[in-house]
């Protein structure tokens, strides 16, 4: 019979002490649980969010790759006009150091006839 006391005290005291504390721990983790979920559905709204932040990354990456190929092309060739020019220009002053050398020429031809005609 004292074996059924120890074990009707032992049923009474984990009733009394520990399955209250069993069903606030029970309580909290619920409550945790719960926190747990709102913020697992927070953490997909910043996914979402950021899927939407790479998306809008993306597009001004290929405006930008669009702008620096149009700039680029548009280089090369404003570069292929400017050599261009620079060779005319390269041919017009080669056209002018002949006439130049030309005039030049025909004065020292001049002043020879005219050197040899007062003398």
């Amino acid at each position: 019979m004292s074996r059924m006391g120890v074990y009707d005290q032992v049923k009474k005291a984990f009733q009394d002490l520990i399955a209250p504390e069993i069903h606030s721990l029970r309580g909290e983790i619920q409550r945790m649980d719960g926190r747990i979920i709102g913020l697992e559905g927070k953490i997909g709204g910043l996914d979402g969010k950021i899927g939407g932040l790479d998306a809008k990354i993306d597009a001004v990456d290929q405006k930008l790759t669009q702008k620096i190929d149009s700039l680029r092309t548009e280089t090369v060739s404003m570069k292929g006009e400017l050599i261009a020019e620079i060779r005319r220009l390269d041919a017009r002053i080669d056209g002018v150091d002949r006439e130049l050398r030309t005039a030049i020429d025909i004065r020292e031809r001049l002043a020879a006839l005219e050197a040899r005609r007062s003398a």
